[in-house]
């Protein structure tokens, strides 16, 4: 989780799309340059090495040309051949 919020902090595209679930990755990612992502508070999580899915609750702080904002979301991820993909997100709050 870590590491996908600081690919959107540093507006990497493509590593999002490594990290995403083929059954759910989008075609495209389209990042928006006036997001300036500067502070990840992870909730509450679930999985660990030996498990093949896992949760992660957060909270993602952001500024932009219209002020400050937050992402609250529960995510879930699946293991795919040793590495952790991003399956999707409920939006919360």
């Amino acid at each position: 989780m870590c590491s996908r919020f600081s690919a959107f902090a540093v507006g990497d595209a493509d590593y999002l799309q490594r990290t995403w679930h083929p059954a759910t990755r989008p075609r495209a990612i389209d990042l928006d340059p006036e997001l300036n992502w500067y502070r990840l508070d992870v909730l509450a999580s679930r999985g660990g090495p030996f498990d093949d899915d896992g949760m992660v609750e957060f909270i993602a702080y952001y500024r932009s040309p219209a002020g400050r904002g937050q992402v609250h979301e529960r995510s879930r991820f699946e293991k795919v051949d040793g590495h952790w993909l991003y399956l999707h997100g409920l939006q919360l709050g």
